[in-house]
């Protein structure tokens, strides 16, 4: 009324003018002001896949580990005489396991959430890294029969207790592999909503 343009006529002209790449772009940006951020409710959900992958994949580590020394006749004296290799194994053994269950659990946030890949992933290593410091603060305090991570086991491959520096370097490369992989498996995971968004607007 009295020149006045009616705004959802306005919108209306205005998306009919863009391609499909801009009008996906546009409804990206305002879907993401609403619903972007970490979700933290799926990075729990991710969290619990990494902590099952973890506990699936040293079983079966073990088990293997158990089936090739016993077809090697190896035994503790063996192994303890070739601590340094043990140790490095047993690192490698445990940052794979990790990586791999931190992918998953990742992917898993990801997929659960509508953006922000990346960071859904390292959103789950940060749940991750804050429940094993809480068990860990739970078991000095009342005993480590409350601490629920000690039954996580990884694969036993005898490795030196007198480690030192080396399992220093196992540690920090973890830490660093566990979250690399767990926002790799955040950007994984969100991908599928970017080709949702081809498919409802194609070129």
């Amino acid at each position: 009324m009295f020149g006045r343009t009616d705004d959802s006529t306005d919108n209306a002209a205005h998306r009919d003018e863009l391609s499909a790449e801009e009008l996906r772009a546009e409804n990206r940006g305002v879907a993401h002001e609403r619903f972007g951020g970490i979700n933290w409710g799926a990075a729990f959900f991710g969290w619990l896949v990494a902590i099952a992958m973890t506990v699936l994949l040293a079983g079966i580590t073990s088990a293997i580990a158990a089936a090739v020394g016993e077809e090697m006749n190896l035994t503790q004296a063996d192994v303890e005489a070739e601590g340094a290799t043990a140790g490095v194994v047993a690192a490698i053994a445990v940052i794979v396991i990790f990586a791999i269950a931190y992918y998953a659990g990742g992917y898993v946030a990801g997929r659960m959430s509508r953006f922000d890949g990346g960071r859904q992933g390292l959103a789950v290593w940060v749940v991750g890294l804050l429940v094993t410091i809480l068990a860990v603060v739970l078991g000095l305090i009342f005993g480590q029969q409350y601490n629920v991570l000690d039954r996580v086991n990884p694969p036993d491959f005898n490795a030196p207790e007198d480690a030192g520096i080396g399992a220093i370097v196992a540690g920090v490369a973890l830490l660093l592999v566990s979250a690399l992989t767990a926002m790799a498996g955040g950007k994984a995971g969100r991908h599928y909503h970017s080709k949702v968004d081809a498919a409802r607007y194609p070129e």
